[in-house]
């Protein structure tokens, strides 16, 4: 029993690691540390009931209570006996809790906060799956079927990330199976008795055979080939969107077999907005002073739950695009400008950021499509992330009178039949009736609907949506009145449907507040502050045109336009202006740009109004790059000279009597300052060492002192005053090392500095310009210390690879 007991937790770790994927959902660790809390309570309580010889429908039962008491424990909130024990009200409150998690899937974009549903359901799936592992692995001895729920737990992010999932979780998850089998195997080998090698040599369960050596390979080649593969086809590299689609919120999910391009795109921008830290996803670069949203997405199609996308369908975007001159004029100006697009490698979707009326493009590739209806650039093969690109587009501007002018739509034109279907809800039928009553002609109907959603009404902005009880989600915000961008445009957009007119919701960047203008380009940074959603409203001879309900108070760089105005703004113009007048003069563009540069410090404004063109900062960032460069190259330098300076000191010790020497009368310390003396002498002859190394002059650790100096003197044809030097110093060190009593180290810097001055005049130049710059001495030594250092790392490491071979499962299993 107690190598099941082993296995069991060996099953209960394996389960953790293969839920490690989890990681790239939530935005904490909260999930895994309850959960490994969880399966840790659910392995013991197995191993406890194994321990009194319980049967297997014990073991099920026992770990299923465990889980029960730990799920209590960790999420009843007071709907419990003493904080462990269930009650019905606590089954209940877990309901309650599985509903919500359902709402909060398909409202939050991944990385999710911790949420109490979301949490319950994760701690609640990992420890079903410990249960079934352990059961699995332990009860029927079939650890080889425990790969199906470890793989339902890797199909989650698959299903759900919009990016593709990291490597390195799959890594561990195929680790934890790999070392499951590996175990099991272990085991089951050592019930059969002892093994032996090829040659008939008896060996421990710990120690590898050749055939284990052979399968272990065999593991980590396969991993590798699981790993690579995929990311050698990018198809197979793409998320689960493009594999298979998704729905949004309240879609019908309709797929047309092409791959799916259908994404939550409501769930992903609320997720970004959220998010706390502020992130680049988007640089765009324009010819246009006033560009209106740049788009990626639209959600067309209604349903009781709220608006959802659709599957893309066009033509490959290498055709020619739709020539927006074409289409009638009466009341519309149009310019054509050009806009080139960075898109961050963090912003990966398979639909590409442009602006409304595309008519040209470059450097995008034949693989990306143009849906001419929804006016989005998608692809069934690439995603966006990391993306450069050029296009040419026309910005539509629209004049209030002609846009009232525009007819009402035939109860049989097609797009009225299509965009004007809406569930019954009878609150939001009889706020739409009373809204319009006095309104005669479309654009009435939409002014009516689109000033509604103002402060004055109580409307307010807020990324915390207060929930309702009506059962109805457009019902409790138009109730409520708080919401963000999503909210407001989904809301305008039902209302709009309801009074009979075509609408939907685009997804796309506020213009951003974040601008540099130079050469006549104006560049804004686009970050995940700037996410926004808005309504297109279709006029029949005008097509889509944007309104904008949000309020613009907390929208950085949102737009108003004549026939759109803010809603709030009752004194008149603003005192912040757009960027320069529109084309054609255009009324819209001399009405405030709601939140450009209105409290953003980096947009600089003159007193006219336009913006101040930045200093092109390259060369500065040049300039800082060579003086780190410079600074970095003079390290060596300046760690030669400190040495010099504090080997070179020699005051502070007095003399005592004189004794007569070899090489003539010196003066002698006493034993007060011998130490100091001593050590000074040692500095000095160090100091003559590295400087002999710096001037290239042979040098041999192995001679003695006064061999080295008359090696010297001799070679290098010193004078007679430097030749005393050398002599002077070589007898300090000599003293120093042997003697009682070192000899006074006052004259050894004087000689050290006769000694370097005559290397220094009898060197050539590209010597003495690397004794100063990067001395050898300093090179020399910093590279046996880094040699020295990789070599105590590579012990280091093989002590702990002998460390951890201790707690290796053969060696574990084979000593009990």
């Amino acid at each position: 029993m107690t190598n099941r007991r082993h296995l069991g937790f060996v099953a209960a770790a394996a389960t953790l690691l293969a839920a490690t994927p989890l990681a790239g959902i939530f935005q904490t660790w909260t999930w895994l540390i309850e959960s490994a809390f969880a399966v840790g309570v659910v392995a013991a309580t197995a191993a406890g009931v194994r321990a009194l010889r319980g049967r297997a429908a014990a073991q099920g039962f026992g770990m299923l209570a465990a889980l029960v008491v730990i799920l209590t424990l960790l999420f009843s909130n007071g709907h419990s006996l003493i904080g462990i024990i269930p009650t019905p009200d606590t089954i209940k409150y877990f309901a309650s809790l599985l509903s919500t998690a359902g709402d909060q899937i398909r409202d939050n974009g991944v990385p999710v906060p911790d949420l109490d549903g979301l949490l319950f359901l994760t701690v609640f799936g990992i420890g079903l799956v410990a249960i079934i592992n352990d059961l699995l692995t332990v009860a029927m001895r079939r650890p080889a079927l425990t790969g199906l729920p470890m793989l339902a737990i890797y199909a989650v992010p698959i299903a759900v990330y919009p990016d593709s999932v990291a490597v390195v979780p799959f890594v561990f998850a195929a680790a934890a199976y790999l070392w499951l089998l590996v175990s099991d195997n272990v085991d089951r080998v050592r019930r059969f008795g002892r093994r032996f090698t090829g040659e008939g040599r008896d060996v421990d369960v710990w120690e590898p055979s050749p055939l284990a050596s052979a399968g272990r390979r065999l593991g980590v080649v396969s991993v590798i080939v699981a790993i690579v593969i995929p990311l050698l086809i990018p198809q197979l590299s793409s998320s689960f969107f493009d594999q298979f689609g998704g729905n949004g919120e309240g879609g019908n999910g309709t797929g047309s077999g092409r791959g799916g391009l259908q994404a939550n795109l409501f769930a992903d921008l609320s997720g970004r907005l959220n998010q706390k830290e502020v992130i680049d996803l988007v640089k765009v670069t324009t010819t246009d002073a006033n560009p209106y949203y740049l788009r990626f997405g639209v959600a067309d199609e209604l349903s009781a739950g709220g608006f959802g996308t659709r599957v893309p369908n066009g033509t490959s975007i290498g055709n020619p695009l739709p020539d927006p001159y074409q289409r009638p004029s009466f009341g519309v100006t149009r310019e054509k400008y050009t806009a080139n697009v960075e898109v961050s490698k963090t912003f990966d979707m398979p639909l590409l950021p442009v602006y409304a009326e595309p008519v040209q493009t470059r450097k995008i590739g034949s693989d990306w499509s143009y849906d001419q209806n929804m006016q989005v650039v998608f692809s069934l093969r690439s995603r966006s992330g990391g993306r450069t690109y050029d296009f040419d587009y026309v910005r539509s501007t629209y004049t209030p009178q002609e846009l009232n002018e525009a007819p009402e739509l035939s109860a049989e034109n097609a797009m009225r039949r299509q965009f004007t279907a809406v569930p019954l809800v009878a609150e939001v039928r009889k706020r739409v009736d009373e809204l319009t009553k006095d309104a005669k002609t479309p654009y009435e109907k939409v002014r009516a609907i689109y000033d509604y959603f103002s402060a004055k009404n109580g409307f307010k902005y807020s990324l915390e949506v207060p929930t309702g009880t009506s059962g109805q989600k457009i019902v409790d915000f138009l109730n409520n009145k708080t919401g963000f961008c999503e909210q407001y445009a989904a809301a305008m957009a039902w209302l709009v449907r309801t009074a009979g007119i075509p609408a939907r919701v685009a997804f796309g960047f506020a213009r951003g507040n974040n601008v540099r203008v130079a050469n006549g380009q104006y560049t804004f940074t686009l970050t995940n502050r700037n996410l926004h959603a808005w309504t297109e409203v279709y006029f029949q001879g005008f097509g889509w045109v944007p309104f904008d309900a949000t309020p613009s108070t907390y929208v950085a760089g949102s737009v108003a336009s004549a026939w759109a105005p803010d809603p709030n703004q009752t004194t008149g113009p603003s005192a912040n202006p757009s960027f320069s007048p529109g084309p054609g003069g255009d009324a819209g563009d001399d009405l405030p740009d709601k939140g450009l540069g209105a409290n953003d410090p980096d947009a600089q404004f003159g007193a006219d109004g336009q913006p101040i063109e930045q200093t092109v900062m390259w060369p500065w960032y040049l300039l800082a790059g060579a003086v780190a460069l410079v600074l970095l190259l003079s390290v060596p330098g300046v760690r030669r000279r400190m040495l010099r300076t504090r080997r070179s000191r020699s005051d502070g010790i007095p003399a005592d009597p004189l004794e007569v020497t070899p090489t003539g009368t010196m003066v002698v310390i006493s034993d007060t300052n011998a130490d100091r003396a001593r050590n000074l002498a040692h500095d000095a002859w160090d100091e003559l060492l590295d400087t002999l190394v710096d001037f290239r002059v042979p040098a041999d650790p192995a001679e003695t002192p006064r061999a080295v100096a008359r090696r010297l003197i001799a070679e290098q044809e010193l004078p007679q005053a430097t030749a005393d030097g050398a002599q002077r110093l070589a007898l300090a060190e000599e003293r120093a090392r042997y003697a009682r009593n070192p000899l006074d180290p006052q004259a050894l810097p004087d000689a050290l500095r006769l000694i370097r001055r005559h290397l220094a005049s009898t060197s050539d130049r590209r010597t003495r310009v690397f004794a100063v710059l990067m001395p050898p001495s300093v090179l020399a030594r910093w590279r046996i210390g880094l040699l020295e250092g990789l070599s105590r790392g590579v012990q280091r490491t093989g002590q702990l690879r002998e460390f951890l071979l201790r707690f290796n499962p053969r060696r574990l299993l084979a000593s009990r």
